[in-house]
C-alpha cells in the first residue's frame, strides 16, 4: 500500500462536479476507436421523460449495497484485530487495503484537508468522494442529472446503464492532448447512498473505456464494495463534502516539485 499526497489546486466540493483532468499519472486518453461500443452507442436523449423513470426504477428495485459499500452500523469491526485483519481510518471513512492497490490523498491546499481518495490500480484509478445526504430520501436522481449537465456544458456525451450500484453514468468528455490534439476523456461514475451519505466513485484510466467489471475494474470495485462509512453526527447541508483524515501512523510523501 502506498500513501502519496497529491497537490490539488481544485476542489472536489460539489458532489456534482469533477475536475476530469485530476490523475494525471493515468493514461486517460483515448481516441473514439480505443472505447467500447457500449460507452457511446445510446444516443437517444438520456433526460427524456420516460428514460428517467426507467432509471429511476433500476435505481429503486433493490438494495444495491448488499455487498458494500457499508455504513459503520451495519458491520462489527471489533473483531479485526482477533482475525488479523488491518484497516485504514480515515475518519469518515475506513478503508480495507489491497496490496495491489495504491492510494493517493487528494489534499485541499489552503486548509490541508483531505477531499477524496484515489485509488490506483495499473493504468485505472478510482476517485472516491464523500458527501453528506437527506435521511429520508435518495438525492441520486438529482446527483445524476448534474453530472449529465456538466458534462453536456463540455462538450461531452453522456449514457447510461446498468451497473454494480444501479444506474452508471458513463461520461465522454473531448480533452486537448499534450500536442494539442483533440481526445477523448472517459469516465464512469458510481453513486450509492446510506444513512445520511453519498459515496461518488469515479473510475477512470483504462477500466472506464468500457462497461467491463474485470481486471483493474474489478479490482477497484472490491476496494469500492469494502469501504465503510463512519459519517459523523454533524449537522450538513445535503450535497456538502464530507472532509476525510490521515490516520497518525501513515506518513505522507510530498508530490514531486513541479515547474514553476
Amino acid at each position: 500500500m502506498i500513501f502519496r499526497r497529491r497537490r490539488s489546486d481544485d476542489e472536489v466540493g460539489q458532489v456534482g462536479d469533477l475536475d476530469d483532468d485530476q490523475l494525471d499519472a493515468l493514461d486517460d486518453d483515448a481516441d473514439e476507436e480505443e472505447v467500447d461500443d457500449e460507452m457511446i452507442a445510446d444516443d437517444e436523449p438520456i433526460d427524456d421523460e420516460s428514460a428517467s423513470d426507467e432509471w429511476l426504477a433500476l435505481d429503486e428495485s433493490r438494495d444495491w449495497r448488499d455487498d458494500g459499500p457499508f455504513d459503520i452500523t451495519e458491520v462489527d469491526l471489533s473483531t479485526d484485530a482477533d482475525s488479523g485483519i488491518e484497516r485504514l481510518d480515515f475518519g469518515s471513512l475506513v478503508v480495507t487495503p489491497d496490496p495491489e492497490v495504491a492510494i493517493q490523498l487528494q489534499i485541499e491546499q489552503e486548509s490541508q484537508r483531505v477531499q477524496a481518495l484515489m485509488a490506483l490500480h495499473g493504468s485505472s484509478g478510482l476517485e472516491v468522494a464523500l458527501f453528506a445526504a437527506p435521511a429520508r430520501s435518495s438525492m441520486i436522481p438529482e446527483v445524476r442529472a448534474a453530472l449529465q449537465e456538466g458534462a453536456a456544458q463540455g462538450g461531452g456525451n453522456v449514457t447510461l446503464g446498468e451497473g454494480p450500484f444501479g444506474t452508471e453514468i458513463r461520461r465522454l468528455v473531448p480533452v486537448q492532448g499534450p500536442q494539442g490534439e483533440q481526445m477523448l476523456h472517459a469516465s464512469r461514475v458510481w453513486l450509492v447512498q446510506g444513512p445520511r451519505w453519498l459515496l461518488r466513485g469515479t473510475l477512470m484510466g483504462e477500466a472506464a473505456m468500457s462497461a467491463d467489471n474485470t481486471g483493474s475494474a474489478g479490482v477497484l470495485l472490491e476496494f469500492f464494495k469494502n469501504l465503510v462509512v463512519s459519517r459523523d453526527t454533524q449537522p450538513r447541508v445535503p450535497g456538502d463534502l464530507v472532509w476525510l483524515s490521515v490516520p497518525d501512523n501513515i506518513s505522507l510523501a510530498e508530490p514531486p516539485a513541479q515547474d514553476a
